[in-house]
């Protein structure tokens, strides 16, 4: 609701931007026009023209200048733009709250870690200079392990952007038992854009003994695929107008950019977003909710920084969520290590702390609040996810 507000305010405010332009533009349109119609009338007498003859041309032009009021009309415009700019500072300040540091909490980094992070997002975006900088500053030019990684990576895409995919099928090589492991098949489908690209060219010859010697490895597993790319060769030259021109789409090499960036950080152990921008993005996103308990807390006279779990819950979207989450059924509290879920005889889960309630801190069975189970807790067994 704040966001739709603050947005129809922002284009309340473009839209008399263009009207206050468009105003400006069309009195100074007119003014340029009287001008000119002026002066082409003194420059266009066949004879020398008097003073007096010239002084009528100027006051004539005096008098359509003033019907016009171009001072008036300009600041009638610019006056009517300037209400609405001063009032969406007041909006932005009363929905957004600058003083974000009431959300700040005094938490106890790593520094090493952190500045760690910084440099890496950097090394991954390839700014690699700037990432250097950040660790020599630091004093930590020795915390670059991912450097050398991530500048072959970049260098990979750099050459896959030009469709030279050498640098990419040789890096793909050396890793094939590794990315077997993980699943991909990354390597068939660089073959693939490869043998497409020397079939474009009209080299039959070549894609043949191209498809010999790296596509017939690929045949006991992908033989589907395999089949396709050997009905091309029926299509040497034409594939474009042929049923297999989906072969040619750009779109499977800008797929393939992002392809090879998630495999080449899940053998580096790395998430594919940067752990600095999913900080930043979560924060931002959580930012509001906090910023509003700070001021109801401050407002009560209460201090939310000591507490160890929010009073209310922070919504984040799924982008952000990596881990399952249980949700006691009994408490509605949200599992933590101190309070661990709980897998009972039964099958039903619920935390530990309320099945301490239940069994009266273990001192005597209990019976399932969902089915007639009876249970204790030494028959409970703690579920990790």
């Amino acid at each position: 609701m704040e966001l739709t507000t603050i947005k129809d305010a922002f284009e309340r405010v473009t839209k008399k931007q263009k009207l206050s332009s468009s105003k400006s533009q069309e009195v100074i349109d007119q003014v340029g026009h009287e001008i000119e119609q002026a002066l082409g009338k003194i420059q266009s007498a066949d004879d020398p023209i008097s003073p007096v003859d010239q002084q009528s041309i100027l006051t004539d032009l005096k008098l359509k200048l003033n019907a016009i009021v171009p001072l008036h009309q300009l600041e009638a415009s610019q006056k009517e733009l300037n209400l609405n700019l001063s009032k969406y500072p007041k909006l932005l300040e009363k929905f957004f709250n600058p003083d974000i540091s009431k959300a700040y909490r005094n938490v106890d980094f790593d520094f090493h870690i952190v500045n760690q992070t910084v440099a890496n997002h950097f090394y991954r975006q390839g700014m690699f200079d700037l990432g250097d900088s950040i660790l020599n500053e630091a004093g930590e030019p020795e915390a670059t392990a991912l450097r050398s990684q991530f500048l072959e990576m970049h260098q990979i895409l750099e050459a896959v952007r030009v469709r030279n995919l050498e640098p990419a099928l040789k890096w793909a090589c050396i890793n094939r038992e590794k990315l077997k492991q993980n699943g991909s098949n990354i390597e068939l489908k660089l073959h693939r854009l490869q043998f497409v690209e020397i079939l474009q060219r009209g080299n039959l010859a070549d894609s043949l003994n191209y498809a010999r010697a790296c596509l017939a490895p690929f045949a006991s597993l992908h033989m589907e695929e395999i089949q396709k790319l050997m009905a091309c060769l029926l299509f040497a030259r034409r594939l474009d107008n042929s049923p297999y021109a989906e072969m040619t789409s750009p779109t499977h090499w800008e797929n393939l950019t992002e392809e090879l960036t998630g495999e080449f950080c899940r053998l580096l152990e790395q998430s594919y977003e940067s752990p600095l921008s999913v900080a930043i993005a979560a924060g931002v996103e959580g930012l509001p909710t906090l910023l509003k308990l700070a001021n109801v807390m401050a407002a009560k006279k209460q201090e939310w920084l000591a507490m160890k779990q929010l009073p209310v819950p922070v919504e984040l979207g799924k982008e952000f969520q990596f881990h399952s989450i249980f949700v006691c059924p009994v408490s509605r509290d949200q599992s933590s290590e101190e309070n661990p879920p709980m897998l009972l005889p039964c099958l039903h889960v619920l935390c530990k702390q309320s099945i301490m309630k239940l069994s009266k801190s273990g001192t005597r069975t209990f019976k399932c609040p969902y089915c007639p189970t009876e249970a204790s807790v030494a028959h409970c067994r703690q579920l990790y996810f």
